[in-house]
């Protein structure tokens, strides 16, 4: 019989139903995934970038071939609803083609200031990169780190979270049918002493994080113990202001997209709806109206946007949230409660005045709870989005160009979106700052993270 301690266990949470059982990696097994990714870092930072991005540009081409089985396994896996599923697919192939193309000119040989250009800044590969990856977007998660990791010459091993595993194996087999050489991009199934077993291993060089403020604070301080590099993505409580002249229509369009995606288990979801008080009652009406309209069920049937959340513990975190932030005095306008059946479903939920002292406010809530709070004036709606221990990303809407660029530059966050919600993409720079993480991913800021900046000066007399 199988259980928790011994296996990683996959289950469906739209029914229940146990999917896989992957017994955990030993020590040894650990090490043998290290040996693997450190031969192949030896054989794969002397490629040439040019056949590195055609190896990638190929990912892209696999991941579209088996696009469909992909989509399917993270539905059943996480219950992704399907068509969110296939739309994380294409994104991520065609981040494999961004970085092909565009990804060999970061990497470039830099010019400096010094007389006669007698000195540059080359980018050389780090080594072994551990990745720790979480299972809300199990693909997508995965390719915006691993490929520019793999671009700049590293090596890059997985350690997938466990409910995912079926989904951490599809992308090893896509890497290997893309040609990639053995120990490039590897998976093991850790637990968190395989994980300290690896970071504290000389022949891995860094590690990559996304997760929650709990798991980074213990990796990070782990990586910082053994004096390596780290990338932290951690969790967010995003505001989403809008101010009075907003346009109504787009703003509450892009409120249910922000936060009601993948069924709100987004790191940089719209959480915290901060609106001022001369629209604060059109909004929340018509909010609330356009959040019942949303079809949950079966994330495999194209009609329904919400699925269930990923994992029973989390909706059971989730709820008490709610009952919390209810407790303290905010008013139920919408769902709350949690769905009858085997499934793992959860109410789409809104939650009317609350304030800056209430759970809703002040924790992350992963999961599709929109918690609104009514801001006096645009001032207080700046104070109300920066009172808070995250700072991911933001979203300000407002038809005022000028109030807009004032609220960019005074957000303590890593991305401010200006009339739209929240997105990552592979051209801009993502991350956050203060406990939602340090470091960045994606555009050339991700590809130079985990390279040597390395500096040479020839004639240097």
């Amino acid at each position: 019989m199988t259980s928790p301690a011994t296996h990683a266990i996959s289950i469906n949470p739209a029914n229940g139903e146990t999917l896989s059982a992957l017994p955990w990696a030993t020590p040894a097994e650990v090490d043998e995934s290290i040996v693997l990714a450190d031969a192949g870092y030896r054989q794969w930072r002397n490629t040439p970038v040019a056949e590195r991005a055609e190896a990638l540009r190929a990912v892209g081409r696999v991941l579209r071939q088996r696009g469909e089985e992909m989509a399917q396994m993270m539905s059943r896996e996480m219950g992704k609803p399907i068509s969110q599923a296939r739309g994380e697919v294409a994104k991520s192939a065609s981040l494999c083609d961004w970085y092909a193309e565009h990804g060999p000119a970061m990497l470039n040989t830099e010019s400096t200031l010094v007389e006669d250009n007698k000195a540059v800044i080359e980018y050389r590969p780090l080594g072994p990169i551990l990745a720790i990856m979480p299972w809300n977007f199990p693909l997508w998660q995965v390719l915006r780190g691993a490929v520019p990791i793999l671009l700049a010459g590293n090596s890059y091993l997985l350690k997938h979270a466990p409910n995912v595993m079926g989904s951490a194996e599809l992308i090893g087999k896509i890497f290997n049918e893309a040609g990639l050489p053995a120990g490039v991009f590897g998976w093991m199934n850790a637990t968190n002493e395989g994980v300290t077993q690896a970071i504290n291993d000389v022949r891995i060089a860094a590690v990559t994080v996304t997760g929650s403020v709990r798991a980074g604070r213990a990796i990070g301080a782990q990586a910082g113990a053994a004096l390596k590099k780290c990338v932290l993505e951690l969790g967010g409580s995003d505001p989403f202001i809008v101010l009075d002249d907003a346009d109504l229509d787009i703003a509450v369009q892009a409120a249910v997209i922000g936060r009601y995606q993948n069924t709100g288990q987004v790191c940089a979801a719209a959480k915290r709806f901060i609106v001022e008080a001369g629209i604060a009652d059109a909004f929340t009406r018509r909010f609330v109206a356009a959040t019942e309209q949303l079809k949950m069920g079966d994330p495999l049937d194209e009609q329904n946007y919400l699925g269930p959340m990923a994992r029973f513990d989390l909706r059971d975190e989730l709820h008490q949230q709610v009952q919390a932030t209810l407790a303290e005095g905010a008013t139920l306008l919408l769902g709350g409660e949690k769905m009858a059946g085997a499934g793992n479903f959860y109410a789409p939920t809104v939650l009317g005045n609350v304030t800056s002292e209430m759970t809703a406010f002040r924790q992350e809530m992963f999961g599709p709870v929109a918690a609104i709070t009514v801001a006096r004036d645009a001032d207080h709606a700046l104070e109300l989005a920066n009172d808070s221990e995250f700072g991911l990303s933001a979203t300000v809407f407002t038809t005022d160009d000028a109030q807009a660029q004032r609220f960019a530059e005074q957000l303590e966050c890593g991305g401010v979106f200006i009339n739209g919600y929240s997105a990552s993409d592979a051209r801009v720079a993502f991350g956050g700052v203060k406990k939602s993480g340090f470091g960045r991913e994606l555009s050339h800021f991700g590809l130079h993270e985990f390279c040597n900046v390395q500096t040479v000066w020839k004639d240097r007399r």
